[in-house]
């Protein structure tokens, strides 16, 4: 790889990813500098004395000045994001993202960017953390880690090409999947799990000894509900923009949790016992894998 070959990148969205993308960025020697955009003054700060950032700017000067652009915003706010930088976005700048579902993700780029959609390559980068802001990011964050891409019709192959090599740049795995098919995969692997982290916190929390219950609360619990400390308006805007897809999965999950009741309440624990053991001999499949 070339240095610098990735030029000046602005992030927007200087959280977790966006935070964690700029360290690893510039650990690779593969930018002239990242610019910072976002809501949060103390947050953009702490991204610049952190050494994630180089600059923070207003979006239109970050845009104009910018050879990527990468979106780190919750997915609601992509729409309003895409509105505002396309009257600034020269033909040569290339736009890519991290969000969490697809394909209201690139609804909102058509919408909006009209002919300059080309310039966008969707992307999800798997990976993230419990904490959110940018003092939780690290500069390993994709190291090892699988970044889907969901090209567009309108993209180039050249420009696909180009997005590959970006994300893999920062450590990531580069696979291609269709916008349908992520948000119907992530919806069972990782929009349910955080639904329901946080459903069993909410749970306790509702109990009369709410305080009793966490302060007896061993590695099981915290292993579980780790992902509850995420981020509250990221996974509020995933819920609401995956709907479908998340509505499936959870009307399967509470099914299963249903029959499990019902072999509970009537003492079956042959057949409790029968579903658990399938679940655990798939878990150590796929950790083994």
């Amino acid at each position: 790889m070339s240095a610098n070959q990735f030029g000046t990148v602005a992030i927007i969205g200087v959280g977790l990813i966006g935070a964690s993308l700029g360290l690893a960025l510039k650990n690779a020697k593969a930018v002239t500098q990242v610019i910072g955009v976002g809501r949060s003054t103390k947050n953009l700060e702490d991204a610049l004395k952190m050494g994630a950032i180089d600059q923070i700017c207003s979006l239109d000067e970050a845009v104009q000045k910018s050879q990527w652009i990468v979106l780190c915003a919750p997915v609601a706010q992509m729409r309003g994001l895409f509105s505002k930088i396309e009257p600034h976005l020269m033909s040569s700048t290339l736009i890519t993202d991290a969000g969490s579902t697809k394909s209201d993700v690139i609804l909102a780029a058509k919408d909006t960017l009209g002919k300059k959609v080309c310039q966008f390559i969707p992307a999800h980068p798997i990976a993230g953390g419990a904490q959110h802001g940018a003092l939780a990011a690290k500069a390993d964050l994709f190291q090892g880690k699988q970044t889907i891409l969901c090209p567009l019709q309108e993209n180039s192959a050249n420009d696909i090409s180009l997005a590959e090599a970006f994300w893999k740049t920062v450590g990531s795995s580069v696979k291609r999947i269709s916008a349908v098919q992520h948000d119907a995969i992530y919806a069972a692997v990782s929009h349910l799990p955080h639904i329901l982290s946080y459903a069993l916190m909410a749970s306790v929390l509702n109990s009369d000894d709410a305080q009793q219950k966490l302060g007896h609360a061993g590695a099981g619990f915290r292993d579980f509900t780790r992902i509850a400390a995420s981020s509250p308006e990221m996974w509020r805007d995933i819920c609401l923009a995956n709907k479908q897809a998340i509505l499936k999965e959870l009307d399967q999950y509470l099914s299963i949790t249903q029959h499990l009741r019902e072999m509970i309440a009537q003492g079956d624990g042959q057949s409790l016992e029968k579903v658990f053991q399938r679940a655990s001999e798939a878990r150590q499949r796929w950790e083994e894998s």
